[in-house]
């Protein structure tokens, strides 16, 4: 009888980018809503705001997320290249240092040196990236990946709220919105969980609370100014 495991490592990198960007999504597209709201102003003018915030909020994932990974993907290849050169020069060495890391993991010393002449005959900058660097084809940066992820999410996200707000009436607003968000971001938190093998409520609570906060706060502040106005 075979023994199946399903890791769920690979989904690391666009899982990472499709959450964070739904989550801000509904939290700050419910959050601007619900403190527009706050300040007393009409319908229309909520709306403009949650639309104008969408678009922002979209680009600014998008952008900020290629930004960062492609800085992650420019070090990975950095390191490629400066390992690959060390390989050539000095290749011995290099031989040497990965037995050491097999060593330190349990191997004996003569499997060390035999498993890492083996591996570097194969794929020498491979092993070396995986086992020296850390770096494998798992959770390599992809940028484009990354912030195609972050704005669709992102915008998926914000459409909720607004479409409760869209929906809504002026009087139940600021309530139907912030239920809704809190339901939203439940749901994303314990799907979140789910597809990365996490416990479902642990991820669920964790989303509302955040988001709670967000909205409690923005609120206080909408109210505050639009008192004060």
């Amino acid at each position: 009888m075979t023994h199946e495991e399903i890791h769920r490592s690979h989904r690391i990198g666009w899982l990472r980018a499709a959450v964070l960007g739904a989550n801000d999504g509904i939290v700050s597209t419910a959050s601007l809503i619900i403190g527009v709201a706050a300040a007393s102003t009409g319908h229309s003018g909520i709306l403009l705001a949650g639309v104008a915030g969408l678009v922002a909020g979209a680009m600014s994932m998008a952008a900020g997320e290629y930004v960062s990974v492609s800085s992650q993907s420019d070090t990975e290849r950095a390191d490629l290249a400066l390992e690959s050169r060390s390989l050539k020069q000095h290749p011995e060495s290099e031989t040497r240092e990965l037995a050491e890391i097999y060593e330190q993991r349990g191997l004996e010393s003569a499997l060390a040196r035999q498993v890492a002449e083996q591996l570097m005959a194969h794929d020498a900058l491979g092993a070396h990236a995986r086992d020296e660097i850390g770096i494998s084809t798992t959770v390599a940066a992809r940028p484009v990946q990354a912030a195609l992820s972050s704005a669709a999410t992102f915008t998926i996200g914000a459409a909720l709220p607004l479409l409760v707000a869209w929906a809504a009436p002026l009087d139940l607003l600021i309530g139907l919105v912030a239920l809704s968000s809190l339901g939203f971001l439940a749901l994303l938190g314990g799907i979140a969980a789910r597809t990365g093998g996490a416990p479902i409520g642990k991820g669920a609570i964790r989303v509302m609370f955040w988001g709670a906060l967000a909205m409690a706060l923005t609120a206080g502040v909408g109210r505050l100014f639009g008192v004060a106005a």
